[in-house]
C-alpha cells in the first residue's frame, strides 16, 4: 500500500486553520465526555477508523466507561446508558454527520436548544463541524490507528 500525503507537512496553513477550531471547541462550554461522544459517533459513521481509536482512548481517559463507549454505536438501543443530554448530542451528531438525509431535524434542534440554549448548540454544531473534517482528511489520506497490545 502506497503511504499517502500528510496534510500538516504539505498545507501546514490548512492544518493550522483546522487546529485553531480545535482550539476553539476545546475552549468552549461543552463537557469534555460530550466532545469525546460527539468525535466517536460522527468517526464512527465516516468509518474514519484513526478517529474511532483516538477519541475511544481519550474518553477512557476521562472516566467514560468501556460499556458506555462500546454502546455510542447502538446509543438508541442502550436503555438508560446515555443521559438526555448525551442522546440528544448523539442525534444532532448524527443529523449533521449525515446531512444529506435530512439535515439537522427541528425535533433535535429544538430539544438542543431547550438543554443547552443557543450559544452551546451553536458549539455542539461547530464541534461536529470539526471532526467530520477531521475525518474527511483522516479517510482521504488514509491515516490508520496503530495496534494495541493486549
Amino acid at each position: 500500500m502506497d503511504k499517502r500525503i500528510s496534510i500538516g507537512k504539505i498545507q501546514p496553513a490548512a492544518y493550522k486553520a483546522m487546529s485553531a477550531l480545535d482550539s476553539y471547541i476545546h475552549d468552549s462550554s461543552i463537557d469534555k465526555v460530550h466532545r469525546e461522544l460527539i468525535k466517536i459517533r460522527a468517526s464512527q459513521i465516516n468509518g474514519c477508523a484513526y478517529c474511532v481509536d483516538t477519541h475511544w482512548a481519550d474518553a477512557r481517559k476521562l472516566g467514560v466507561t468501556e460499556q458506555k463507549v462500546i454502546l455510542v454505536s447502538a446509543w438508541r438501543e442502550a436503555g438508560d446508558i446515555f443521559s438526555e443530554e448525551e442522546r440528544v448530542l448523539l442525534q444532532a451528531t448524527e443529523d449533521v454527520t449525515l446531512i444529506h438525509q435530512q439535515g439537522l431535524s427541528k425535533a433535535t434542534y429544538d430539544k438542543a436548544i431547550l438543554l443547552f440554549g443557543e450559544e452551546k448548540t451553536a458549539q455542539i454544531i461547530m464541534a461536529i463541524t470539526a471532526i467530520n473534517a477531521w475525518n474527511r482528511i483522516g479517510v482521504a489520506t488514509e491515516m490508520h490507528p496503530a495496534k494495541r497490545e493486549g
